[in-house]
C-alpha cells in the first residue's frame, strides 16, 4: 500500500522549509501586501512603483485579485472564468469553477467506524482523484494509520505500511482536516487566507494564501499540505466540476486541506471518500437534522475524538462498534 506522508521536498529546499518559495506567487504576496500594510496604499505605490516585477506565471488579473470575501458576485465571475480560460491552457481540460455556497441551517460531521476501516486506502485514491492532486506526490488530505490495538495515540500510528491488510494485532484509524469550531489553523493566519464557514467548513482562499505555513504549523492533526510544485495532471484526468474553495487545481506555493468536497456536499451529495470506501467505515450528514445517519451515531454509539484536551472542538468522530 503506497504511503500517504506529506511530500518532502528535495535537499535544496529544506533550509528555507518555513518560508514561501523564492519566486513564486507566495512571496510576491507576502512582499507586497506587508509593505502596503505598512506604509498605507498611496506610499506604498510610489514605493514598489521603481521595482514591480510580475512573475511569469502570475497573471496582471491574479496579481490584482481581491480576498474572495471582498469579490462581489460580478468580480466572482470573472474570477472563476479566467481559471477555467487558465486550466484549459495550462492543462487541456475543460472545467466549471462554481462558488458553492453554505446550505442554511446545515452543519456538517463526520464519524469513521473503526471496527470497519480495514486500512485498504480507497478513500486516500479517492481523494487524490476527486480534488485534482498533483500526480507526482502523494498528496491525498487522508491518512489512513495503523494503531496497535490498546493505542489511541496518533502519532504512534504508521502511514507507511507495505504489507496486506488488515493485520490481527492492528487496527486502522483515518484522519484528516478535523473541521474544529476551534480552529487553531484559522487564528495563526497572518492574511486572514483561512476561515470557518456557517456549515462547519474550514476553507482556503488560495490565490490569497501566502504560503507561509502557520497553519500547518498550528494543526495538531497534521491535517494540511503545502503546494511544493506545480500540480501535474493529465487532461484526461483532471476532474472538471471544480469549486473555487474547494477542489480547482491550487497554485504552487500554497496551502491547501480537506474541505469535506463542499463542492458536492452543499449540493447534496456525499464527500468522494465516503462513496469509495468498500467496508462502509464512514459515515457524513447534517448534525442539526436530528433524523440523520450521523446524529443517530452519535446519540447512540460511544464517540470519541482526537486530542480533546486540546480544545479544538473537532467536528470528526470516532466510534467502535462494541
Amino acid at each position: 500500500m503506497p504511503s500517504n506522508e506529506p511530500h518532502v521536498p528535495p535537499a535544496t529546499n529544506k533550509a528555507s522549509a518555513s518560508l514561501p518559495i523564492i519566486g513564486q506567487p507566495s512571496t510576491r504576496r507576502t512582499a507586497l501586501k506587508g509593505a502596503a500594510l505598512t506604509l498605507g496604499l498611496a506610499a506604498f505605490g510610489k514605493a514598489i512603483w521603481p521595482m514591480i516585477s510580475i512573475p511569469e506565471n502570475v497573471s496582471l488579473d491574479e496579481f490584482l485579485q481581491q480576498h474572495y470575501k471582498e469579490l462581489s458576485a460580478d468580480d466572482k465571475q470573472k474570477v472563476f472564468a479566467r481559471l477555467a480560460t487558465e486550466t484549459k491552457e495550462k492543462y487541456g481540460a475543460k472545467v466549471t469553477i462554481n462558488d458553492q455556497r453554505p446550505i442554511p441551517g446545515v452543519k456538517f460531521a463526520y464519524a469513521i467506524n473503526l471496527s470497519k476501516c480495514n486500512g485498504n486506502g480507497k478513500c486516500m485514491e479517492a481523494c487524490n482523484i476527486e480534488n485534482n492532486h498533483h500526480r507526482g506526490v502523494d498528496q491525498s488530505y487522508i491518512r489512513v494509520l495503523e494503531m496497535t490495538k490498546g493505542s489511541m495515540e496518533m502519532e504512534h500510528g504508521s502511514t507507511t505500511y507495505t504489507h496486506d491488510v488488515p493485520q490481527d494485532d492492528k487496527f486502522y484509524m483515518p484522519v484528516q482536516c478535523q473541521q474544529c469550531d476551534n480552529p487553531p489553523c484559522v487564528t495563526v493566519c497572518p492574511v486572514e487566507a483561512t476561515w470557518k464557514e456557517e456549515d462547519g467548513i474550514v476553507v482556503v482562499d488560495y490565490n490569497w494564501c501566502i504560503g507561509c505555513r502557520y497553519c500547518e504549523a498550528a494543526c495538531p492533526y497534521h491535517a494540511r499540505r503545502f503546494n511544493w510544485e506545480q500540480p501535474e495532471i493529465a487532461a484526461e484526468e483532471v476532474n472538471p466540476n471544480q469549486g473555487y474553495l474547494s477542489n480547482r487545481i491550487r497554485p504552487q506555493g500554497t496551502m491547501e486541506k480537506c474541505h469535506f468536497c463542499l463542492h458536492r456536499t452543499r449540493e447534496g451529495r456525499l464527500p468522494a471518500c465516503l462513496e469509495a470506501c468498500p467496508t462502509g467505515a464512514r459515515v457524513f450528514g447534517n448534525i442539526n437534522d436530528p433524523d440523520s445517519d450521523i446524529n443517530w451515531i452519535l446519540k447512540n454509539k460511544r464517540v470519541f475524538v482526537l486530542k480533546e484536551e486540546l480544545g479544538t472542538e473537532p467536528s470528526f468522530f470516532y466510534f467502535f462498534d462494541s
